[in-house]
């Protein structure tokens, strides 16, 4: 096996952490010796070792003399746990082969040149490409300091995410609907408005055996989630927070007393500021949202900017209805040459739908 086919394995384990690392990136590690894999592990939860030390730790014989294999630049100091560069150079590895840079500023490039110094041939930038990929969450996040945002629908061929009557379930088929499922895994919030929750009364829960449920994000500019509502009456089993415009302490005290978290963050225009949300949303370790709005919101959230990635699921269906919702309303573009572009454009199958996937064109996008 070549440097490419170990580090695609160390990248097939770092993928087993997904979910559980956030606020920290998933990692993979592979030890190799005299041809021989003799140790391997990923970064299964936040807070606990990770892979380059739990590969160390599974050897079958002494690394000493070996090469490790790692999905991202090894970590330099001290955090909740201690720097994997001493546990490397303390193991006697003769070899490191690397995939990511580490954006983070108290590691990049400093892991690599720690190494070098103290002897340890460096390879960097092997399956590069798959390997930031894997990571696109947390370089944002530790970029910018606010989530990654992917909004998220499932519509028709003719574009419509419900019938006129206003029922939508079930425009995707089940597979799909499982995919959403591994999605709402990976996400560390989901955020929806109150056409959606007046209309659905969702749960917005992850219903993967063992999975994790995200924090529950509502946009509720005046206040009007009902109390009866799923979100509110399991608020103190599912973290939920309510974003609001609404500044009066005792409306805002009834959905605390519920187990709520409420954040005012007025707009200009009476509704909630979703820039400034995002950036609260960062300061509380939020590194990722998967927007499940409807029209309205999913508008709102392009036109602030927000987005970053966007996944369509197509049913091979047609719905028709002048009136029946879309999933972008708002004011929309005024001209063709106004619109969100999206790039890197990929389309594969689910079942009987299909998922079309890709990022929001942050060059040539205007707000508007």
């Amino acid at each position: 096996m070549d440097d490419g086919a170990y580090m695609r394995r160390a990248l097939k384990l770092a993928e087993k952490g997904m979910g559980w690392t956030s606020p920290n990136p998933m990692v993979g590690a592979v030890i190799v010796k005299n041809g021989r894999i003799i140790g391997e592990g990923y970064h299964l939860r936040y807070g606990e070792k990770h892979a380059e030390r739990n590969a160390l730790d599974s050897c079958r014989e002494s690394p000493t003399g070996a090469v490790m294999y790692v999905t991202l630049e090894p970590c330099c100091h001290y955090g909740k746990q201690p720097p994997c560069v001493e546990a490397i150079l303390e193991a006697g590895i003769r070899r490191i082969v690397i995939g990511s840079s580490d954006p983070n500023p108290k590691v990049s490039g400093k892991g690599v040149r720690i190494l070098r110094e103290h002897g340890v041939e460096v390879t960097e930038h092997v399956e590069e490409a798959a390997c930031d990929a894997l990571n696109q969450i947390f370089f944002h996040y530790i970029r910018t300091g606010q989530p990654y945002v992917a909004m998220k629908y499932a519509m028709t061929m003719d574009g419509k995410i419900a019938a006129y009557t206003g029922k939508s379930q079930w425009v995707t088929g089940t597979k799909a609907r499982e995919h959403v499922q591994r999605l709402r895994q990976q996400y560390s919030g989901i955020m929806v408005g109150m056409g959606t929750v007046l209309a659905d009364d969702p749960s917005l829960t992850c219903r993967i055996r063992g999975g994790k449920n995200p924090v529950r994000i509502i946009c509720d500019s005046m206040l009007r989630t009902p109390l009866d509502s799923r979100l509110i009456e399991t608020a103190g089993e599912v973290p939920t927070i309510l974003a609001t415009a609404c500044k009066d302490p005792s409306r805002c005290g009834v959905y605390q007393d519920k187990g709520c978290r409420v954040l005012t963050v007025p707009g200009a225009d009476g509704r909630v500021d979703l820039q400034e949300l995002v950036r609260t949303l960062g300061r509380m370790e939020i590194d990722s949202i998967l927007l499940e709005g409807g029209g309205t919101l999913n508008w709102s959230a392009l036109r602030s900017g927000i987005v970053q990635k966007v996944f369509c699921y197509m049913a091979p269906k047609l719905f028709g209805g002048a009136k029946a919702k879309t999933p972008v309303e708002g004011s929309g573009c005024a001209d063709p040459d106004e619109a969100v572009k999206i790039k890197e454009i990929k389309i594969r199958q689910i079942g009987e739908d299909y998922l079309m996937e890709g990022m929001v064109d942050r060059d040539v996008y205007r707000d508007h």
